[in-house]
């Protein structure tokens, strides 16, 4: 007989000694997921990159990643333990003997028969083979078991909930990616005088990203070198006296073209604005200045954009509509050729009493008109249904943009600076600050944020300063 069990029920049900017959047979069905392999190397350890790097794999006799040989052998073990015999059944010896190797996409159906029983132990000689979809023999050998004696028929065990995600590391060498072919710029780093300020600017060196300017006391930076390990000895050094005027001359250095790029240090946000906004000796243009923060969210499919959560406050109109051109231009120096733009406000429909309802219409309609270029606009839309498209179903939301939005527009910078923060320390999301609509990149990160933060930040800038170069020349040309 033939034991089947529908891996639907909610019951886990052994087959006592006395139940099994000689020739009795049962199986299990499982289709081979890339998912599982990696599962299955960090249960086990075993990353012989046979199984887990696909560049190495190509090379191999087989030419692609495989299953772990033990894979299918622990899907005997599941059968064994779980259906035929079942719960309180007792491994007592396993042969196994691998005929082919099990690749990504085979569905493998693993039967176990009876063959002999022992009436004196209650011990069981099991035949086992786990044959593909192919009808090819796999694996086969035998197991001997104790079976139970006393029958057990229990809800099934309610398991926590196995996700995976890229390891931090591959997320922040997959966004590092945007600069592969660049070589670097010239960025004046205002006030590296912490620990994870200079160490920013030194990895983006390391990278091969920038060639930095450290622009502070030049004393204390050399000190903080010294105590901390870090080699800057090719690093220029502009030395100044405190932290307003490391602002002051780094600014100036991008103003007059020496530096290409601007990165933010140790000092406090406003004192380094405050010289990029001043109207004569600063880094304003006719377009007015935003903050995007560029964020890979482990949970989310694509790049997020949000802005503006850094430097506008309470954005009107016509500063929104610059604040979400200057998003779109950037998403194109990405590689995103039409962002779907989100405008957020709490509630998906308009309200004359709710003015962030009222300025995303007003920006839906001003990029209708042209007004707004290169993306598709959507809004008012709540955060839930800008990012999950089972949310805008649910409301009866038809949009292009709902729950598929690479740029998230908030209403103000506190919104903003809550969200931002909220993905980064509750959901894992690697984060990179950037200043857009000024002369030249501007680096702004938090205090509190890391060297790689810092890193990844300065790729952009990088990503951008090339951009304008590629622009300079086709305008020359």
């Amino acid at each position: 007989m033939n034991h089947v069990t529908d891996p639907d029920s909610l019951w886990i049900e052994n087959r006592t000694y006395d139940e099994i017959a000689v020739g009795d047979t049962a199986t299990l069905l499982r289709t081979l997921r890339n998912e599982d392999i990696h599962m299955f190397a960090i249960m086990s350890g075993d990353i012989n990159p046979a199984h887990v790097d696909a560049e190495y794999a190509r090379s191999s006799i087989f030419t692609e990643v495989i299953a772990h040989g033990m894979w299918g052998g622990a899907l005997i073990s599941t059968l064994l333990g779980t259906q035929f015999p079942g719960p309180g059944t007792i491994y007592v010896d396993q042969t196994l003997h691998f005929s082919r190797p099990v690749r990504v996409g085979d569905t493998v159906t693993v039967t176990v028969r009876c063959d002999r029983k022992f009436d004196h132990n209650r011990h069981m000689i099991l035949d086992c083979v786990c044959i593909n979809q192919h009808g090819e023999k796999v694996i086969h050998g035998t197991a001997e078991v104790l079976a139970p004696s006393d029958k057990v028929r229990l809800v099934k065990t309610e398991l926590p909930e196995f996700r995976l995600s890229d390891t931090r590391k591959t997320r922040f060498e997959r966004l590092m990616q945007i600069t592969h072919g660049l070589t670097p710029i010239s960025m004046a780093v205002a006030h590296p005088c912490d620990a994870e300020s200079l160490r920013g600017a030194l990895l983006a060196r390391d990278r091969g990203l920038i060639v930095p300017t450290l622009v502070g006391p030049e004393p204390k930076i050399r000190r903080l070198a010294e105590e901390f390990g870090m080699d800057i000895g090719d690093c220029r050094i502009v030395d100044t006296l405190h932290s307003h005027a490391s602002a002051e001359r780094a600014v100036a250095l991008c103003r007059a073209g020496e530096c290409e790029a601007l990165m933010k240090g140790s000092l406090h946000t406003d004192e380094l604005v405050s010289e990029v906004i001043r109207k004569d000796t600063g880094l304003r243009t006719a377009r007015r200045m935003s903050h995007v923060f560029v964020m890979d969210v482990p949970t989310y499919p694509r790049l997020m954009l949000i802005t503006d959560a850094a430097i506008n406050v309470a954005p009107t109109l016509l500063e929104k509509a610059d604040i979400v051109q200057n998003a779109i231009d950037l998403a194109h120096i990405l590689h995103i050729p039409e962002p779907r733009v989100a405008l957020l406000a709490a509630v998906e429909t308009v309200n004359p009493a709710m003015p962030s309802t009222l300025d995303a219409a007003a920006l839906c309609k001003m990029a209708d008109r042209g007004q707004i270029r290169g993306g598709l606009l959507d809004g008012p839309l709540a955060f839930d249904n800008a990012i999950s498209a089972a949310a805008a179903l649910t409301k009866g939301i038809r949009s292009v943009v709902a729950g598929q939005a690479d740029i998230l527009v908030v209403p103000d910078i506190e919104s903003g600076n809550m969200l931002a923060k909220q993905l980064e320390y509750l959901a894992e999301a690697l984060s990179a600050g950037i200043v857009l609509g000024a002369r030249v990149p501007f680096v702004l990160t938090s205090r509190a944020d890391s060297a790689e933060t810092r890193t990844t930040s300065t790729a952009i800038a990088v990503v951008m300063a090339h951009a304008k170069r590629n622009a300079v020349t086709r305008s020359d040309a």
